[in-house]
């Protein structure tokens, strides 16, 4: 428990950052919604009618004239990009830190094992993750019913589920990624986010390249299936937990065997 204290004692600013930054985007965006949404149903008609760009974002099969589908998009990508950027960036640099900070020789000559080092790291990361995820959810919730409408319950809880299985699949196969490298390096984690992100927005603009759905965790995060369907894609799902898994067995034979210098 101590390496999970330091780590989360270590890591508090920039959770107290990305946390407040996602958190104040998604309540400013769902206190816009009720000025505006005598204007998005004509907004929805102009951007069904553009093309890939609106296939890109889901946009042409919304309703924006509604919370739920005005929420699947402006909030689903603020809380997408944000929550992924930060679960690749604590997860990247949790065990190549060490290295780059000079401290894996104070850390590794103390009794204890190489694995409880990765597993207690793993455990802050995750931590950081959910403690994130409650604190949005509860305060997008908090701005739903401030703004006095009704809260649609399963779709949210649906998307914010989504995007939390994005964040433990990024976090994952950063976390394996971390254990190779002796400097560290943030700009892979935003890299690897932005990818991933990138991947999807193809993947939508073409059917010819649909099974890049499967690579990219937000092919399942895809606000305007989960609405329409009502559901989760776990034929989608699955990969990414298999991706998370895989990053994290690396980490584990990775960092087991490294000469840390």
């Amino acid at each position: 428990m101590t390496i999970i204290k330091h780590e989360l004692k270590q890591g508090r600013l920039s959770f107290a950052v990305w946390t407040g930054a996602i958190a104040f985007l998604l309540v400013i965006c769902v206190c816009l919604f009720p000025e505006i949404k005598g204007e998005m149903s004509d907004v929805g008609d102009i951007f069904s009618s553009m093309g890939s760009f609106t296939e890109a974002f889901g946009m042409d099969r919304l309703n924006f004239g509604t919370l739920t589908g005005f929420y699947a998009v402006e909030c689903g990508n603020v809380l997408g990009l944000g929550g992924a950027f930060f679960a690749s960036l604590a997860a990247v640099t949790a065990l190549s830190k060490e290295e780059k900070g000079r401290t894996a020789e104070f850390l590794l000559t103390h009794p204890i094992s190489r694995n409880r080092v990765i597993t207690e790291k793993l455990a802050a990361v995750m931590l950081q993750i959910v403690a994130m995820n409650v604190l949005i959810l509860a305060l997008s919730l908090g701005s739903i019913v401030m703004i006095g409408e009704e809260i649609p319950w399963k779709e949210i809880l649906l998307l914010h589920l989504a995007y939390f299985l994005l964040q433990v699949e990024l976090a994952g196969i950063c976390f394996g990624i971390s254990a190779f490298l002796r400097k560290g390096s943030s700009g892979i984690g935003l890299g690897i986010a932005a990818m991933m992100y990138v991947l999807n927005l193809i993947a939508n603009m073409t059917d010819r390249v649909e099974f890049l759905k499967y690579i990219t965790p937000f092919g399942y995060c895809e606000g305007a299936d989960i609405v329409t369907d009502g559901k989760l894609n776990f034929a989608r799902i699955v990969p990414g937990i298999l991706l998370a898994a895989a990053g994290i067995f690396a980490a584990y034979v990775k960092y087991g065997r490294k000469d840390i210098q």
